[in-house]
Parts: C-alpha cells; structure tokens; sequence
C-alpha cells in the first residue's frame, strides 16, 4: 500500500469517526418527557444510560434511557409515598428515595423496582430532602430540622431493614431559621467530607460526617439562595437553583475551606430546576415547576444542558 493511499484511509477513518461521534451527540433528545402529573423533584444516574426521577405525588420512580428518551414507571406509586432526592449506589444497585414530609426513606432495586426497604427516621419537624450515598453509609438531610440521618451499609453496598439509624445532630457553625434549611448534599469521593447547602441562608457547609460538625465554606460573598440539588466532580461543585432557573458552577479549594463560583449555567427550558446529574458528557436537570399548579395533565419534563 503505498503513502498515499494510506494517506487516504486515515483521512476516510477520521471523518467516518467524526460523523460517527457527531450523530452520537445528536441522538440523545434534549428534554425527557415525564409521565404527566408526576410531580418531579429528585434525578439521579444510574447505569449507562439510565436516568430515575422520583414523584412527589405517590412516591413512584421512573427510569428513563437518555439516548432515546423512552422510559417506563421502574416503582409504581403508592398512597402516602413520596420520592424527593435520589442517590444510586453503582455496587449494590440501589435506589435511595428521601421521603420529604413522611419522616423517612426507601431503598429500591434499580433493575426491578423491587422494594428492599423502608426507614422511619423522626415524626418530629421533617422534610427529609436528599440523600448521598458513601461506601459506608447513606447519610439523608432534614430541611426543618438541624440533623442528619445515617444508614449504614453492609458490604457491597447491602441494606439490612433491621439497621438502626443514627441521627447527627449539626453544629459548628451550622445555624437553623425559619424556611427550608439543608436541602442538596453531596460527599468526597473517599467519604471523608459531606458538602450540605443551606436553602434560606444561601451558604455551603463542610460537614464531618462522624460528628455533624459543619464550618461554613467561604465563597466570597457569593449568594446560593434556593439552593437544591448539587453534583460533586473532582474539586467542581455544581448547585442548582431552583426558582432562580439557574446552576451555579463552583471550583471548590483542596481543603474545601473555600470556593469561586467560575459560571453560571442558564437556560429557556428551565422551569424550576431542582436536582442534577450527569450522564456522559451532558448534565442533565429536572424541571419541578413548583410555579405551576399541579394537575393531573400537568407536564413535566428532564432537561439535557451541554456544557461549553
């Protein structure tokens, strides 16, 4: 074969790899219709190319594949259940749904649906609001109530219904008022740290999760009111806003005593985003559009967001 011709197929190669990668990023759909009345709040990635999305009607879970942006009702709803944050545990293939105002949360099986179990952590003030899951623990946050609630894992990730749940109460310089309080919470990749953001007060907590002890990370003056859902890659923290339709993309310091809020991700298709996750080279976030009454017919809708 001579220089040219080799010439040749490498350019054919390139170009059929570029067209290739070019209709890859074109097949996923920008937006993931969700079954009307569903009343969104949580999303979280699982395996490829899965997405869940939980319901703050009935506490079902929908699984949807972010490729063609068909899905199916992976949990059927039940009367008195409600799915807020969600956390996948890629070992054990579960789900973590917090349960908001019922006190407690569920864990799933991502592939069936099938139920493991149901924890009841308080019938005091609640809204247990999001979860994050270590490779010890599930650890859930209570948006009216300065605690946290740990679940212990078993070995791979496994779930016993007779754990008993150890609640940590929030100190250092964590401060309750009025309103929503901790709401999206995300961990270090070694489960060292826990990140917790303060909905009312518009500020970011580093959070020993053996202790409760929270110091305030310094972000300049910068504002994270209605702070929701968040997504922690490397040093990168990203926190939505909900009624802000906004995402605020922070480079956090090693030690995570600091951050600088680098950009600010906006969009027309946001309507009261409220968590966040990744699925490949795209985030993705779930429209709650709590400004909009609810109704059976009501739409809603994930929504695919490309970074520069």
């Amino acid at each position: 074969m001579g220089w040219i011709e080799r010439q040749s197929r490498l350019i054919v190669l390139a170009a059929a790899l570029l067209a290739q990668a070019a209709f890859a990023a074109q097949s996923f759909p920008p937006s993931i219709s969700l079954p009307d009345g569903w009343g969104p709040e949580g999303i979280v990635a699982g395996r490829g190319p899965v997405i869940y999305s939980g319901s703050l009607v009935d506490g079902a879970i929908y699984a949807a594949d972010a490729r063609t942006g068909r899905g199916q009702v992976l949990v059927p709803g039940q009367v008195g259940r409600v799915a807020v944050g969600l956390a996948f545990d890629r070992r054990s293939n579960y789900l973590f749904a917090a349960g908001g105002p019922t006190g407690g949360a569920s864990v799933y099986d991502a592939a069936t649906g099938a139920h493991i179990a149901t924890f009841q952590f308080t019938s005091g003030p609640r809204f247990i609001n999001d979860v994050v899951v270590t490779r010890s623990a599930a650890y859930f946050t209570n948006s009216s109530a300065p605690v946290l609630y740990r679940l212990a894992l078993g070995q791979g990730g496994s779930v016993s219904p007779a754990t008993p749940v150890e609640t940590i109460p929030l100190s250092g310089d964590y401060k309750q008022v009025p309103g929503f309080n901790a709401n999206g919470i995300v961990a270090t990749a070694d489960g060292a740290a826990l990140i917790v953001v303060h909905s009312a007060l518009g500020v970011l907590y580093r959070v020993d999760p053996a202790t409760g002890v929270a110091t305030l990370i310094d972000l300049d003056g910068a504002s994270l009111s209605n702070g929701d859902g968040m997504l922690l890659e490397g040093h990168t923290l990203y926190v939505v806003r909900n009624r802000l339709n906004r995402i605020e993309v922070i480079d956090l310091e090693p030690d995570l005593s600091a951050g600088t809020v680098v950009e600010t991700i906006t969009s027309p298709e946001f309507d009261v985003p409220t968590t966040i996750t990744r699925v490949g080279r795209a985030l993705y976030v779930v429209n709650a559009r709590f400004g909009t009454p609810p109704t059976p017919d009501t739409e809603y809708s994930i929504i695919r967001v490309e970074e520069d």
